[in-house]
């Protein structure tokens, strides 16, 4: 096992905040780059005020998507900021930014062409709701707003429900995970030709990736698919069902072979070779037939005892956790998807793991998120700031 993580020497400018570009560095941070954090004097990532709950005066939501990186406050609408994060770019590798419009990036001179042309090398990944084209170019976009205009929010809750987003802030997170895919091939694609390039990542286009088969299911169709709840729309039996007990689990029948597999384990043979249920198109067309069945069948024993059952059947299946349940799950536990990290303020605290695993080179957790201004100083000198200049940073209030 080697000592050098993936992105070893990899050094990323992060002048992001809220949720999808801070989620985005944190995980370049975890395959070992050097993430820098700029954050306003004083008031620092909009996260910081995205609470309660605190652990001490800290935001849990901050802290959830900012260790390993190193934080730095700087004002950037003062010409020494200007200065100071020009310094900083001529050698990084990466920059990002969510700044909603070109006109307050060139006001910065953080826009693409004036940090391409102090460091030609540099992958600038910009973040936005709709991108920088197009007619909505430029319009502020949130998470909610995303997952309400890509389709995802119509077809999520009850059948006969209100439609109901998805509790965690997915159209960020989805943005984020694809502007790492983005940023990786770019270095891969800088090492072939030595060359940087510009990413233009939105949130909207992020969130209309999970329709997937749903909008394969409209331009087959050409008609908005329905909402159904846990039902799945090309997979019979599979959604949840209630136990004896009146605990929940997900039944997960995706294939003939494993129908058969949950019929002999249920001593149901029968529905096996019944004509309505024998393939998936079948018990498709036979859903409102097969269903009560089914459910009546999972009735007859408790929740633990057919999570037992039908695993050892090789029937997919899975208790409908708590978030408690969920993250005490011991197998999850063993595999170090919990990190624990200790705060200099705060103590031992907690979040959850780049689900990476790389057998010879393997991620590292050793920053905790970062304290306003933390590393300022640290910064500055690595970049030849001298402690004069650095207080005279200070007393003017451009540094933090």
């Amino acid at each position: 096992m080697s000592d050098i993580a993936p992105l070893s020497g990899i050094q990323v400018v992060d002048q992001t905040q809220a949720l999808a570009g801070p989620y985005t560095t944190m995980i370049l941070g975890d395959l070992g780059a050097d993430v820098i954090k700029i954050e306003k004097p004083g008031i620092g990532d909009n996260s910081r005020q995205w609470a309660p709950p605190y652990i001490g005066d800290q935001s849990c939501y901050y802290l959830a998507v900012n260790r390993n990186k190193r934080g730095i406050a700087l004002d950037l609408s003062a010409a020494g900021g200007r200065e100071f994060i020009h310094k900083l770019t001529r050698d990084a590798d990466v920059f990002l930014t969510n700044l909603r419009t070109t006109a307050a990036l060139q006001r910065h001179g953080i826009d693409y062409e004036t940090l391409s042309a102090i460091n030609p090398r540099v992958v600038y990944a910009s973040i936005s709701g709709y991108g920088r084209t197009g007619p909505r170019a430029g319009q502020p976009g949130y998470d909610l707003v995303s997952q309400a205009e890509s389709g995802t929010v119509a077809l999520t809750g009850e059948v006969d429900g209100a439609p109901m987003r998805f509790p965690t802030p997915i159209a960020d997170m989805t943005c984020g995970l694809f502007t790492v895919i983005g940023i990786l091939a770019a270095l891969r694609s800088r090492d072939q030709n030595g060359a940087g390039q510009f990413l233009d990542m939105s949130l909207q286009e992020g969130q209309m990736t999970w329709l997937a088969n749903l909008a394969g299911e409209y331009f087959a169709e050409e008609r908005d698919p329905p909402r159904r709840g846990n039902r799945h729309p090309q997979v019979v039996p599979y959604e949840a069902v209630q136990a004896s007990d009146g605990d929940w689990f997900m039944l997960g029948v995706a294939s003939d072979n494993v129908w058969g597999a949950f019929c002999r384990q249920v001593n149901r043979e029968n529905l096996a070779s019944d004509p309505r249920f024998i393939t998936n198109a079948d018990r498709i067309a036979n859903y409102d037939a097969l269903l009560p069945i089914v459910r009546d069948i999972i009735r007859g024993k408790t929740c633990d005892e057919w999570l037992t059952d039908l695993r050892a059947a090789g029937v997919p299946c899975g208790r409908i956790n708590t978030v408690a349940e969920a993250l005490g799950d011991p197998h999850l536990i063993e595999r170090g998807f919990i990190v624990e990290l200790e705060h200099p303020a705060l103590g031992l605290i907690k979040s959850l793991a780049t689900p990476i695993h790389l057998t010879d080179t393997p991620l590292v957790y050793r920053r905790h998120p970062p304290r306003l201004g933390e590393h300022s100083d640290e910064v500055a000198a690595e970049l030849g700031y001298r402690r004069g200049d650095i207080a005279r940073l200070r007393a003017e209030g451009i540094l933090a």
